[in-house]
């Protein structure tokens, strides 16, 4: 018998990549102390928005990439795995930097230094320039990418995890696990976020979101505890989530402790209340869940494209991030629409 579809998972994943939009578009205001590709002046109202939002819905992302991860071997041979995992990983990674990325680093030189050459001299500059990898600066960045290049190499190296540790012989000490050590489990995230980190981009914090999701979370049992307990994973969730962007607008504090505890914790009280509330398949979902993918990798060139020319001839604050946010939507979805129907093409961006 065929194992039902988890479509609160696909509510998940779509719901944090049309995420993005808001996330990026606010970073054009943001006060960290870093610019994006191009920047509309510090303003901590906004940046405190993406507060709401960063800790929890890309770690969320590599967690759900581990429970599928498990249900996909399981009617999968590890040959096929990593076949899929090239042609929409890898595959789409290198034509993305090839051919999206430098549209932003061209008006990342466009915005800072008055850049008026031409493309082509800009793809060349972006190819021999390796300054900090942000790309703000024109040079060399895998962009939003850095997502898909992780999550090929995570996928890798969480195969071999596994061999080495069958997923059997962990759900012995799954069936021991109580609510508080499921939460005190976040302590594992926080240590991987210094292990691999580029820039606050940790390869070992994403790495333990992946395998907790692959070992822990795709775990029905582990599922239906944390179901008993929905109203304490919400209220913790919420709570420390609350606390951050307070601290974080008062203070501008943004501690690793409190990031990745959000991190954890909003994984498994999102999940298990999508589990409970969001798991039904509808017309929406159905397309966006086959769209969700080449719109990440789509839609950040288009949003610094967008946003470039939004604030060279808007002036209200509100309509620029308006303007950002839904234009650059819209385009991205027209975009896919038409790569979708072109053949090898749409293998570019992972469609199959």
């Amino acid at each position: 018998m065929e194992k039902k579809r988890s479509y609160y998972l696909d509510w998940l994943r779509v719901i944090s990549i049309i995420l993005l939009f808001p996330v990026h578009t606010l970073m054009i205001w943001n006060d960290y102390g870093q610019k994006f590709y191009i920047w509309g002046g510090e303003n901590r109202l906004l940046s405190s928005l993406i507060i709401l939002i960063n800790p929890w819905f890309m770690p969320i992302l590599f967690v759900i990439a581990g429970m599928c991860a498990k249900y996909a071997l399981e009617k999968r041979t590890v040959k096929e795995f990593i076949h899929e995992r090239v042609q929409k990983l890898f595959i789409p990674f290198i034509s993305g930097v090839v051919l999206l990325v430098p549209f932003q680093t061209l008006y990342a030189r466009k915005y800072f230094a008055g850049y008026d050459g031409s493309l082509l001299e800009n793809i060349i500059y972006f190819f021999t320039h390796f300054t900090d990898l942000s790309g703000y600066d024109g040079g060399f960045t895998p962009g939003q990418l850095w997502f898909i290049l992780f999550l090929f190499i995570i996928s890798l190296v969480c195969l071999l995890i596994t061999k080495l540790i069958p997923y059997n012989k962990i759900q012995d000490l799954n069936s021991k696990n109580n609510i508080y050590i499921i939460i005190a489990m976040f302590m594992l995230v926080w240590g991987g976020y210094y292990i691999g980190n580029f820039g606050g981009f940790s390869l070992g914090k994403n790495l333990v979101l992946y395998l907790l999701g692959y070992y822990i979370l795709s775990n029905k049992e582990i599922l239906n505890k944390l179901e008993r307990h929905l109203v304490l994973l919400m209220f913790l969730f919420l709570a420390s989530l609350i606390t951050l962007v307070i601290l974080y607008y008062n203070y501008s504090y943004y501690g690793d402790c409190l990031v990745n505890f959000v991190a954890w914790i909003g994984s498994c009280a999102l999940i298990t209340y999508a589990m409970k509330y969001l798991n039904k398949s509808s017309k929406i979902l159905h397309y966006f869940n086959k769209a969700s993918f080449p719109i990440y990798i789509l839609h950040q060139s288009i949003l610094v494209t967008v946003g470039y020319y939004a604030l060279l001839y808007i002036d209200d604050l509100f309509l620029q991030v308006l303007t950002i946010m839904v234009t650059s939507f819209i385009i991205t979805l027209c975009l896919y629409e038409i790569i979708k129907r072109i053949p090898y093409v749409r293998n570019l961006i992972g469609i199959k």
